[in-house]
């Protein structure tokens, strides 16, 4: 029988939860069953859609619930930032309050979900573009933990993180994502978190459910060239225009969306969910692959 794809078992409700509890063996599981995990890119927006009921985070529960439960989950987070590229390769990696202001209940809010120094290990070996160094320090950012609390609230799914070198180029990003696509093949959804459009400067709170006219046109620009599968208009987004610089002031909440568009496959569907602009300048749309 043909394997269903993600999306094809979420519209059905098919998808189940294996039980196996080491991490090498659900690798080993997932490659002999030739499962491929999805790819995923979120807008993760506020720190504060980690504990707010609301229409965001009521989407990632969804969507988290409806997945199958991945060997582990390899994060590439806005907010890890470096100099070269590492790897968390620690046992029980910290949850990290990155952020301030924001209300106590937040900050003391913890994900102990378990590291996974195996397939850190792993992706290391993988990637020839670059050397990836192995950290033991950095732990889960909040564009990683205030996503995956409400995706998968139990933490019990191994969780590492790649960071992103800051010194390096769109089209580098991109070309070292597609190196890392055979870890979906043993079962880890790779998941970016970021905003396709995000312009804190430009920020009106007044306009909660709305976004600014620029950042609508680049949202929905950016979506018919994903629709289209043109990965290298994306990557050249700055030729996009005067809405594409205002969208995308800096790029490393937009360099996320460019690791999950690597890992995909040329046949694969995509869906989308929290298709909402917000605060004027925050685009929430995120994307399933597989």
């Amino acid at each position: 029988m043909r394997r269903r794809t993600v999306i094809e078992a979420l519209a059905m409700g098919a998808l189940g939860i294996p039980g196996l509890d080491a991490l090498r063996q659900a690798v080993a599981g997932a490659e002999a069953r030739g499962e491929r995990a999805p790819a995923l890119f979120v807008g993760h927006g506020s720190p504060m859609n980690a504990i707010a009921d609301n229409r965001f985070s009521r989407a990632w529960a969804e969507v988290g619930a409806r997945l199958a439960r991945p060997t582990a989950i390899l994060c590439i987070s806005a907010h890890w930032q470096t100099r070269g590229t590492m790897v968390t390769a620690m046992a029980r990696p910290r949850t990290i309050h990155d952020f301030s202001g924001f209300p106590e209940e937040l900050h003391r809010m913890l994900y102990p979900a378990p590291g996974a120094p195996e397939l850190a290990r792993q992706t290391r070996d993988l990637v020839a573009r670059t050397a990836v160094g192995l950290d033991g320090e950095w732990g889960l950012d909040h564009g990683t933990w205030s996503v995956l609390a409400r995706m998968f609230p139990r933490a019990d799914v191994p969780v590492f993180q790649l960071s992103l070198d800051h010194t390096q180029a769109p089209g580098w990003h991109y070309e070292l994502a597609r190196e890392l696509r055979p870890l979906r093949e043993r079962g880890v959804l790779i998941a970016g978190s970021g905003n396709l459009v995000h312009n804190l400067r430009r920020l009106d709170r007044r306009l909660a459910d709305s976004g600014f006219d620029w950042a609508l046109e680049f949202d929905a620009r950016a979506k018919a060239l994903i629709d289209q599968g043109d990965h290298q208009a994306l990557v050249a987004y700055e030729r996009l225009g005067p809405a594409a610089r205002l969208a995308v002031p800096t790029n490393e909440h937009y360099l996320p969306l460019l690791y999950a568009l690597a890992a995909k496959e040329e046949q694969e569907p995509i869906a989308y969910f929290n298709e909402a602009c917000t605060m004027g300048g925050i685009s929430m749309r995120s994307l399933l692959i597989g």
